[in-house]
């Protein structure tokens, strides 16, 4: 069936067929073709990523059972499904994170940016990029680095707890889990952003400090600017260190939370 055949209607349509139940094996068909249909923007969103030096990974279309289970779980209309192709990029930290999303912006014509750091759905944090190419929408998630760990433990208690899970339900025990990993990743991400904004302030200090030398600035002034920067770059390398150690700790608790999963070990209340 050619791209231009799908039209708004028909598609809505036949999401409905598979909501209520009352699809055919044509239907089946039907709705095989329409996610193909998306390999060409998928491909074309890919490249440019690509061309950005970064290194997206995904799928060119969810699975047909994927998209029924969305249809049936979720209030929306078959063309409103905005993921049904999409790729994942990962990066460091929340600040290349908050760059990345610019770029991608600025990359494509047609982006919306969801910020589910603002309203964490269940727990699950990252930045999606839904970009509208050929008539099709793909969907870019980029997580930063803490963000993926949570997501991946998030996606391997659904397999072995049980699918509520990511979405409100299941175990109480792994839902307060979760919850709280998902907490300890926003906390430190918002220190992670503090601390770079500080940095960045101090490098701004230092130039200023170029500057008042090359201008002439007397001896007095200038000492004081210079003993006001050593006490911010002390105090700045101190929190780097604190960061550093937070960040492993976090990393090191979700991995643990991985391994009780693969040992379906007990959890204590």
């Amino acid at each position: 069936m050619t791209r231009s055949a799908f039209s708004k209607s028909l598609i809505d349509r036949l999401g409905e067929r598979f909501k209520k139940g009352h699809h055919t094996q044509d239907d089946l068909r039907l709705l095989d073709d329409y996610r193909r249909s998306f390999g060409e923007a998928y491909e074309a969103v890919v490249g440019r990523i690509r061309a950005q030096e970064a290194h997206p990974t995904g799928r060119r279309a969810k699975s047909t059972l994927s998209i029924v289970e969305k249809l049936r779980r979720e209030t929306i209309r078959l063309s409103q499904m905005q993921d049904i192709a999409g790729c994942r990029v990962i990066v460091a930290d929340i600040v290349r994170q908050d760059e990345f999303v610019e770029g991608l912006k600025g990359g494509f014509d047609r982006a919306v940016v969801l910020d589910r750091r603002e309203k964490p759905s269940h727990g699950y944090r990252a930045v999606h990029v839904v970009v509208e190419m050929s008539d099709r929408l793909v969907e870019v998630q980029v997580r930063s680095t803490l963000q993926h760990d949570w997501a991946e433990l998030s996606e391997k208690a659904s397999d072995v707890v049980g699918p509520a899970i990511k979405y409100g339900g299941g175990d109480e025990r792994w839902r307060r889990l979760l919850s709280l990993g998902s907490k300890a990743v926003a906390a430190y991400e918002e220190f992670e952003q503090e601390h770079s904004s500080a940095a960045a302030a101090h490098v701004a200090a230092q130039e200023a400090r170029a500057t008042l030398k090359i201008a002439g600035t007397v001896e007095p002034e200038l000492k004081t600017l210079e003993t006001t920067l050593e006490s911010w770059a002390l105090r700045l390398g101190e929190v780097a260190q604190d960061r550093t150690r937070l960040r492993k700790q976090i990393a090191d608790e979700l991995a643990h939370l991985n391994a009780l999963l693969d040992g379906r070990g007990e959890v204590q209340r």
